[in-house]
């Protein structure tokens, strides 16, 4: 199999005049009167159909725990991960990888999005890209995805030939792929490590996938990205321990969280938080243990980022 091709490929190769078979296109028949409704009306139908983004979420919870697991593992071991999408689906995998390093002080090249049609595709409309099974290729050997990078391929309707492409590539590298779409396996197969289908149903809007699909996909990426960041060590509790410190929001919530923790008045957490380098992480790992610095960062270093396990083993002087 060449990195441009996919086992899929009959699926892949629908024509304009036969995709309309798929879940994502057809018509909803719960909102047949939608030019004749008021606006409150609009209001209730959307929230109505909202509800099923959470239906499906939850017949995903076993796929999503493996998604999780698999690439905390990946990234563990010195991998990256990688969302690849076109259109509305690729622009939710660029935000949700540049959401990463201020939530969890991840460097960029962490968790990447790769879009069809590049940068210029985020705010201007270039579904054709989509079209091109070795251009998603391509973006993967230019990434130089390896065996331990993790690949997730966004297409709401199953058929985006630029994804297809692109995990075909990855698959190839050996690197994990997950398959993220809103239609079911009969429609549209994907020989992928992980499958995700969250089946939302017809659209209000037929084939406008901006509006279930839309939403129950940045659901799963949520889920996806801070699942991992936790297994990653990248939070205590429930607080965002690693959160990067580079404006004054985030400084007053870095502020706030010492002092919920350690109880510490607010001149006193913002002399830890300096002192540790401005890392809310090593401050607490400070102040509970009375290591400096140099020696939390071994500590931390040690134990993968884990906060939790680095208290435990660090053993006081008698």
């Amino acid at each position: 199999m060449s990195a441009g091709q996919s086992s899929d490929a009959p699926q892949n190769s629908l024509t304009l005049s036969t995709r309309g078979h798929l879940l994502t296109e057809q018509v909803n028949p719960a909102s047949d009167r939608l030019d004749q409704l008021s606006a409150l009306e609009l209001v209730d139908l959307f929230n109505q159909e909202d509800q099923r983004t959470l239906e499906a979420i939850a017949a995903n919870r076993d796929a999503l725990a493996e998604a999780i697991e698999r690439t905390a593992r990946a990234l563990r071991h010195g991998g990256r991960l990688f969302y690849v999408g076109a259109g509305t689906s690729g622009r939710l995998g660029v935000l949700d990888a540049a959401e990463c390093p201020p939530t969890f002080c991840t460097p960029p090249a962490l968790v990447q999005g790769i879009i069809a049609g590049g940068e210029s595709a985020l705010v201007r409309s270039s579904e054709d890209k989509e079209d091109r099974a070795e251009d998603g290729a391509t973006a993967i050997a230019q990434a130089q995805v390896t065996a331990t990078d993790v690949v997730v391929g966004i297409t709401a309707g199953g058929t985006t030939p630029f994804v297809h492409g692109a995990l075909a590539a990855a698959r190839q590298r050996g690197a994990t792929t997950i398959f993220l779409a809103c239609v079911p396996e009969s429609q549209v197969a994907a020989d992928v490590d992980i499958n995700l289908r969250l089946l939302v149903g017809p659209e209000i809007l037929a084939g406008s996938t901006r509006l279930k699909a839309g939403t129950v996909t940045k659901m799963a990426l949520n889920i996806l990205s801070t699942g991992t960041m936790v297994q990653l060590g990248k939070v205590y509790g429930n607080r965002m321990v690693d959160v990067a410190v580079t404006n004054q929001k985030l400084q007053d919530r870095a502020l706030r969280m010492l002092q919920d923790l350690t109880h510490l008045g607010r001149d006193a957490a913002a002399l830890l938080l300096e002192n540790s380098q401005r890392r809310v992480k090593l401050a607490l790992l400070m102040h509970w243990t009375g290591v400096d610095a140099a020696q939390g960062d071994r500590l931390l270093q040690d134990h993968q980022g884990q906060l939790r396990a680095a208290i435990a083993a660090h053993q006081p002087p008698s």
